[in-house]
């Protein structure tokens, strides 16, 4: 192993590196840091005989953050490796997943890559080598049946990883409508993006419900009564709405004389009711997600076309600080568990 200052003209990078994405704006930070400190560790290059000069072995961020800062020359760590192409692959790829410096697609395609290029690999062969779990490594194996524009989303950092495992699930055509909503800001954040992808998914591998023109009387009958069922059963909640506002406007000191010796079971009696809201509106928040998410699998056959996105939608930016929801929160409760990226 030596040490040496290289000429960055004599550096190329790894054209099979895993990493695809770097985020500009980091990028910038890490030049500017280098700029004002220098490189604090130096990055590792290799002979490249085939080629010429000097292929990276680690750092291509920092060999591309020395370009951005406009400076001549990088320290190098020099390696003589006798590993193979898919061994130094491999390292490459450990070395960002213990970082967490790839996204979930760029994972995805270094796992797809590992598992052609090495005889008789099994997805938990890839899990153990990584020491991840066969349900993250399939996860990810299947963001790979993303449309591209989706997978730039996801890779920018816009579309959280549980929402594209859904996502991933659709058709080309369905993911192309999903796309369009979700830039016009139709979502407060992922966890309603999940809720609306896995509606859309149901929706997509179902039969959808009967029209009423197709309907016999006797099915029409059915569904009216369930429809003036479930609309009485709202209207009830309503005049209950009234009854707790009348109780807020009750002065505390008269609410205690009249509810003398039963004020905590009726402080319960209200944690009871307020859960039970709590869940129905979470029971509706889904109805609404399942009824916009018919109106796309019937109406969004066609196949993803040109680009339905600006280079940044507004709309979507807005929640791309956002934390990724938790699988609990994120997926509905029939779905399986979605591991966490």
């Amino acid at each position: 192993m030596t040490i040496r200052t290289i000429s960055i003209e004599k550096i190329h990078r790894n054209p099979r590196q895993p990493r695809e994405y770097f985020d500009p704006a980091a990028l910038q930070e890490l030049a500017d840091s280098i700029s004002r400190f220098g490189l604090m560790q130096p990055i590792e290059v290799r002979r490249d005989a085939e080629v010429g000069g000097y292929e990276i072995v680690a750092g291509e961020r920092r060999w591309r953050a020395h370009q951005l800062a406009e400076l001549t020359h990088i320290t190098c760590i020099i390696t003589d490796d006798d590993m193979t192409t898919l061994e130094r692959f491999k390292r490459s790829v450990a070395e960002n997943l213990n970082r967490a410096d790839m996204t979930p697609v760029e994972e995805a395609k270094a796992f797809r890559r590992i598992l052609d290029e090495q005889d008789g690999a099994e997805p938990g062969d890839v899990a153990k080598e990584f020491g991840k779990s066969v349900q993250y490594v399939n996860l990810r194996l299947a963001l790979l049946n993303l449309t591209e524009e989706v997978q730039k989303q996801v890779n920018a950092g816009h579309i959280g990883t549980q929402a594209a495992v859904q996502i991933a699930a659709l058709t080309p055509g369905n993911q192309t409508a999903v796309l369009k909503k979700w830039a016009s800001g139709a979502f407060a954040g992922d966890n309603e993006l999940v809720h609306f992808a896995y509606a859309l998914r149901l929706q997509q591998d179902q039969v959808v419900a009967m029209i009423v023109e197709d309907m016999t009387p006797e099915q029409r009958e059915e569904r009216q009564h369930e429809r003036a069922a479930t609309r009485s059963k709202l209207d009830a909640i309503e005049r209950v709405r009234g009854l707790l506002e009348e109780l807020t406007k009750t002065d505390p000191t008269k609410l205690a004389i009249a509810l003398e010796g039963e004020i905590g079971a009726r402080l319960d009696q209200l944690d009871r009711v307020a859960e039970a809201v709590q869940k129905a509106r979470f029971n509706l928040r889904q109805a609404k997600a399942h009824a916009e998410a018919r109106e796309i699998a019937v109406n969004s056959e066609a196949e993803a076309g040109p680009s339905v996105l600006g280079d940044a939608p507004a709309a979507a930016a807005e929640h791309a600080d956002e934390a990724e929801q938790s699988a609990a929160e994120a997926v509905p409760a029939a779905e399986p568990e979605v591991v966490p990226a």
